[in-house]
């Protein structure tokens, strides 16, 4: 009787070994990587991100870090609005991030005084790269 038991038991033990409902393989998921373009609106984490390494680096205050990153978000919203309304590259765009980016650069004097704005100016492409490596 031992035999049979032991050949039932195998038998179990392999279909159970086999099926699926025991065995929940998770495929990995596919890699999908997003190419951004010039056209490409700006992630909302970009501001936040930079906001971040600015804080960082300069030295930031809370309540400096959370102008910023109000400062930032807003840049970014407009931004993104701009690129929607006008054509790639046509001057209206142009422009229109030219305005943008000089409304940004006023209120960011203004927080971070004149001082960690100079600051911020010399250091600002170490910065933006930091930036791009924490949204890999």
């Amino acid at each position: 009787m031992r035999p049979v038991r032991f050949a039932v038991v195998l038998s179990l033990s392999l279909t159970a070994a086999s099926c699926s409902i025991f065995h929940h393989r998770d495929k990995p998921a596919p890699v999908v990587e997003t190419v951004r373009t010039a056209d490409s609106p700006t992630p909302p984490t970009a501001a936040r991100d930079l906001a971040d390494v600015m804080a960082t680096d300069l030295q930031l205050t809370p309540e400096q870090t959370g102008r910023v990153r109000s400062i930032l978000s807003n840049t970014v919203t407009q931004a993104n609005a701009a690129k929607e309304k006008f054509p790639p590259k046509s001057p209206q765009l142009l422009a229109e991030q030219k305005r943008i980016n000089a409304t940004s650069q006023r209120e960011l004097q203004q927080t971070l005084g004149p001082t960690k704005f100079k600051q911020f100016i010399a250091n600002q492409r170490k910065m933006a790269a930091e930036m791009q490596q924490r949204q890999k």
